[in-house]
Formats: structure tokens, C-alpha cells, sequence
């Protein structure tokens, strides 16, 4: 009986204290993510895996915390890509276009042949494709197109791993390679560099913290996440809640100024937004992904998880191979096209951390809107014709 009504008690005010949730799966997820094994961590991403357990225990988290974390990670990121994207994307145009579509390419082949040859249900599948390529707006491109919950379903199976397998492979790759990260650190920077603009004393700053910018960046790009693109098929594309945002801080981290007025925003500021941003939107988007996870496998059984690692796998291999060795990027362009062309938010992270440089997000930046598109459109593609 007591027993009872202690459960009863951990039920009613802490299991059901939203707020209480959010910051004790962070708390927990830190924890986890700095766990070394063999020198590799999950850093920010293990908040994803305890957000897991804690979606399969019933906990949610409101949907406003995970877009709330979206958009304030891509936007900070685009602010402090800002001032290099540009020279870097004219630099290298033609490579973080192809990259992004040769990452996207390989991924439908993959889900291809396996609706063609092991008979996976096509909106299932669908599904798992965005969820490795952790693709929201493809996820809802695929549920438009093939009228199925069920790719819903294959996005939950296959998140997961394509969330820790790209965040894992960035910090794989440069130890597989013997990379002199600070040898490849001084020439990337060096590459991408650009003349600084220094603050003029007649700009004129709302406030010193450049939250007025910030909050600037996200109100415009939510306007253009709403501007939908009418597609053959009587389909639509729009950027989204992660496309907008990102070029709008893009714009605005270039800009640096509008006239008079200062659109800056302090790099420590943008470092902590990015942070912030990211941890919020794993622990969103994994009790969302929680929520009946051990009830999917048991209905669908251990294999499709298979499945859904070989869709993240292939593409991500596929497109590092292109771009070190065909398209002689560099190992941080690479990396960072790769985050990019596998629209991976977590990975470019931990990117970020692994080779101490906020420059390799115009990478990301470049090759992300590519990728963002040509998942969508092959989403509603396959979940039409297959």
C-alpha cells in the first residue's frame, strides 16, 4: 500500500512536471553522453537515448520544446556560419550540390531495394528513410504521399540510429584517417577565412546580449518556413521549421548590419543557443520517438532496425567517398557536407566539438538546403510509385 502511494506520488509530481522532465533527461543524458568508450562519446546526442527510455516510460514533452530547440540550434548556426558561408558555398558550388544529391540518391536506392527484394511494406519503409536520414520534413512529405501512419512507424525505427551513427562517424573518421586535426584546423581556417567586420561606433545596438537579432532571424525565417513550393503531382515543399531559420541566419550572420542597425549577435551567445537549442530538440524528438518504441519491435520484429541502419549507412559511406576521394574535399568539408547532406542537426554538434572549429557549419550549411529538398522529393516520389 505504501508502496502504492509513493508510485502514485512520483506519478502525479514529478513523472507529470513537464518542466521537471526536460531538465532531469538533460541532467541524465550528460551524463550518458560522457561516457568514453574506446575514446569515442555520444556527447550531446546521449540525451537522445535517455529521451528514449523516457518516452517508452510514458513521459512526453510538449512539441513547442522540440521545435523551440530546432530552431534556436539553426539559427545559431547560421548566424555564426554566416560570415564564411557564402565564399565557402561559391568556392565549392558545385560539390555541396552534388553531394547532396548523390547523399539523398544512394539513400532511396537502399529503400528501394529493400521494398524490391525483402518485401518491406513501401510506406514503412518511406518512413525509415527519413527517420535515417533523421529528415522531419521528408517523414511528412512521406505520410502526405503515401496516406500511411505507418511511416510514421518507420521513422521511430529508424531515427535512433541515424541520429548516433552519423555522430559517431565524425568522430571515427578523422582517427581512421590519422587526421593532425590542428594541422587540418589552421588550413580550413585559413581557406574559409574572410575579412572581419569590426563594430562601428554608429551602428545602433537594441541590446548588447543581440537577442533583438536573434529573435529577428527566427521571426523572418518562420515567415519563409511557411512559403510553400508547389510540386508536379499537386505536392507542395517548403523549408520548414529547420530550413527557414537556418537561412535566415544566414542572411543575417552575413549581413552584420542592416543600415544603421546592428543585426549582430556575440559568438559566446550563439555557442550557448546552439547548445541549448540542440539539447532541447533530442530530448523533444526522442520521448517522441519513445512513445511505443518496444511495441513497434515486437510488432515488426528486430530486422527492420536492420533495415533502417543499412538506409543511414549506405548514404553516409557513400557520400564521404565522394567527397575525399573523388571531389578531394578536405576531411572537415567532408564531414561537414556529410552532416549536411544527411540533414544530421546532432552530428554537426558533435562535429563542431571534434575539430574545435564553428567554421566547418558552412559546410553543413551549403550542402544541407540541397539535401533538405531532395528528400522531400523523393519522399513523395517513392510513397507514390513504389
Amino acid at each position: 500500500m505504501i508502496e502504492m502511494d509513493v508510485w502514485g506520488w512520483i506519478q502525479t509530481n514529478l513523472l507529470d512536471s513537464t518542466l521537471l522532465m526536460v531538465f532531469l533527461i538533460a541532467v541524465l543524458g550528460y551524463l550518458v553522453g560522457s561516457i568514453k568508450i574506446c575514446g569515442l562519446d555520444l556527447g550531446t546526442a546521449g540525451i537522445l537515448l535517455v529521451a528514449l527510455v523516457f518516452g517508452h516510460l510514458g513521459v512526453s514533452v510538449p512539441g513547442l520544446v522540440r521545435d523551440m530547440g530546432l530552431v534556436c540550434f539553426v539559427t545559431a548556426v547560421g548566424f555564426i556560419a554566416g560570415p564564411k558561408f557564402f565564399r565557402n558555398f561559391k568556392k565549392n558550388a558545385k560539390s555541396y550540390i552534388l553531394l547532396g544529391v548523390i547523399i539523398i540518391a544512394a539513400g532511396a536506392l537502399s529503400c528501394v531495394a529493400i521494398v524490391k527484394l525483402i518485401g518491406v511494406p513501401a510506406d514503412l519503409a518511406v518512413g525509415m528513410l527519413s527517420g535515417a536520414l533523421t529528415s522531419t520534413p521528408g517523414l511528412a512529405a512521406a505520410i502526405e504521399a503515401t496516406g500511411s501512419d505507418a511511416a510514421a512507424v518507420g521513422y521511430g525505427i529508424a531515427y535512433p540510429f541515424g541520429v548516433i551513427s552519423v555522430v559517431l562517424f565524425v568522430q571515427l573518421v578523422p582517427r581512421i584517417l590519422h587526421t593532425d586535426m590542428d594541422k587540418e584546423r589552421a588550413q580550413y581556417e585559413a581557406a574559409a577565412d574572410v575579412e572581419v567586420r569590426h563594430k562601428h561606433k554608429d551602428l545602433f545596438y537594441c541590446d548588447s546580449m543581440g537577442f533583438f537579432s536573434f529573435a529577428c532571424a527566427i521571426v523572418g525565417g518562420m515567415i519563409l518556413a511557411k512559403i510553400k513550393i508547389p510540386l508536379p503531382g499537386g505536392a507542395s515543399f517548403s523549408l520548414g521549421t529547420s530550413g527557414g531559420p537556418l537561412i535566415a541566419g544566414l542572411l543575417l550572420g552575413h549581413m552584420n548590419s542592416i543600415g544603421r542597425l546592428s543585426v549582430s549577435v556575440p559568438k559566446n551567445v550563439l555557442e550557448t543557443m546552439r547548445e541549448f537549442g540542440l539539447a532541447l530538440f533530442l530530448l523533444g524528438a526522442g520521448t517522441q520517438a519513445g512513445a511505443g518504441f518496444v511495441e513497434i519491435l515486437q510488432e515488426q520484429g528486430i530486422l527492420l532496425f536492420i533495415y533502417g541502419a543499412i538506409m543511414a549507412l549506405v548514404p553516409m559511406f557513400v557520400g564521404f567517398i565522394v567527397a575525399f576521394r573523388i571531389l578531394k574535399l578536405s576531411t572537415f568539408n567532408s564531414l561537414g557536407s556529410i552532416c549536411g547532406g544527411m540533414t544530421s542537426t546532432p552530428a554537426l554538434g558533435t562535429l563542431i566539438r571534434v575539430t574545435e572549429t564553428d567554421d566547418v557549419a558552412s559546410a553543413y550549411a551549403a550542402t544541407y538546403p540541397i539535401a533538405l529538398v531532395m528528400v522531400v522529393l523523393v519522399s513523395q516520389f517513392m510513397g507514390i510509385y513504389l
